[in-house]
This record gives structure tokens, sequence and C-alpha cells, in this order.
């Protein structure tokens, strides 16, 4: 495991702090822990798909990604949601069918696909794992809106293409190099079965930021060195920074 930390350790500027982790393994915060990591899975699948759709494929593609994508959403977006039902559909039909059609005269298609379908996939396969470890306790879904860490990112993405989708990018490799950290350093904290399923979710992270950040530099006309760190120093200030809310990204908790 620490042979895959290492170079994650490094590309983030800061570690988690204390506060957080003497936080978040509180059990009276279990519920709102799963809870922003459930919507956590999702958002990553549906940011993906979103970049699919507007960047690397044609229409008939893109209706097909909304068609995957529609049980998740209609169980997320409906108040009388049935967790059991959803869970107990058969997801083999719920995959996404045939084959996706890169547009035209975008180099980076096919490679964008490739590596953004992958993630989807994995990152809906982790959202109904937290939600069957939710249902098993007891604790209902419910959807919550961004926090200040995602707001935060995203605010300094550039509004000029390519560099908005570069910039989307890096954003998202920090995102989940910040999962992958959170997820080992909490681990030990969490019970047999919880710290046993974040250590599974430890190589799928890993992976994912480095095909953001290889996706990042092959799309962008010169060297993503400066936008990487520009980024790195914002994800440690709003990681390290006092924060009135906790979340799976939170800062640190000012309760503490």
């Amino acid at each position: 495991m620490q042979a895959l930390l290492a170079p994650i350790k490094q590309f983030l500027q800061c570690e988690t702090p204390d506060e957080w982790i003497a936080l978040a393994s509180q059990p009276e915060q279990l519920a709102a822990l799963l809870i922003d990591h459930c919507n956590c899975e999702l958002k990553a699948a549906q940011t993906a798909m979103f970049l699919i759709r507007k960047y690397a494929v044609d229409k008939a593609s893109g209706d097909q990604l909304l068609q995957w994508a529609k049980p998740y959403e209609e169980f997320v977006y409906n108040k009388s949601r049935d967790i059991d039902a959803f869970l107990a559909r058969d997801v083999k039909k719920n995959e996404l069918v045939g084959e996706l059609t890169a547009k035209d005269g975008v180099d980076y298609g096919p490679d964008l696909i490739a590596k953004m379908v992958r993630l989807i996939k994995e990152e809906f396969h982790h959202f109904e794992q937290v939600l069957e470890i939710m249902q098993a306790r007891g604790i209902p879904y419910q959807n919550l809106t961004a926090g200040r860490y995602a707001k935060g990112m995203m605010r300094a993405v550039r509004t000029h293409e390519p560099a908005t989708l570069v910039d989307k990018l890096i954003v998202g490799a920090f995102i989940e190099a910040r999962s992958c950290e959170r997820f080992a350093k909490l681990a030990p904290y969490l019970d047999e079965g919880l710290s046993k399923f974040y250590v599974s979710l430890l190589r799928s992270e890993a992976r994912h930021y480095q095909d953001y950040l290889v996706l990042a530099q092959a799309i962008s006309p010169e060297n993503i060195d400066e936008r990487v760190t520009h980024f790195a120093k914002l994800e440690a200030e709003l990681i390290s920074a006092p924060d009135t809310e906790f979340k799976f990204h939170s800062g640190r908790p000012e309760t503490c």
C-alpha cells in the first residue's frame, strides 16, 4: 500500500489534517461520512460522463451515455426512491450498450473515451457498494450540495478552450488523489468492514488520478506542470483551512 501511496503523497502538497480524521472517525459522524462519500462516487461518474459527452463523442453516443446513467439519476432524484429495488435490479441491463463513436477531428477522443468509460464503470460500482453499506447500517440516502472544496477548485478553472478541459482534468486528478489519501489515512480508525472496503478502493482511485493527468497533458498544447502546481497550492489551502461543514473533502474542522 505504501508504494501505491508514495506518488500520491508527493503529488499532494499536504496530508489530511489529524483534526479531520479525529472527527471523521467518530461513530456519530458515520452517517454523514458515508452519505457524502456515496454522493462523491456518483458525482465522479457524472463528471466523467459530462466530459465525454461535451468533448469526445457524437450525439448518438451521448444519448447512449445518458441511457447508461438513467437508472442512477432516477434513483438519486426520486424522493420516493426504493433502495432495495435499486440494489436488486439486474445490473447487466444497465451497462453501456454498443460502441461509442468519437467526434471527427478530436485526436484525443478515443483515449478520453476509454479512460473515462472505465472510470464511470468503477464509480457507479463504488456508488452501489457504499449504498449497500448504508442500507445494511440503516443509513438513508440523501442528496447533498457541493461543498467548499469542489467549488473552490472549480472556481480556478480557466474559461477558454482547451484550457477549460485541461484544468477540469487536473482538478479531477486532485479530487481522486485526495480521495485515495483519505481512504488510506482514515481506514485504520474505522471498523473492520469499512476499513477493508476503504483499502480496497485505493488502487482504482490511484489509477484515476493518473489517468486524469495523462489526458490533461495529452490535450494541452503546453506543459501542464505550472497548472498542476497552481491547483496543488489551492487544493492544499482548501484542505488545511478551517471549514464549517463536514464532508469527505472538507477542510480542517472548526470544531476541533
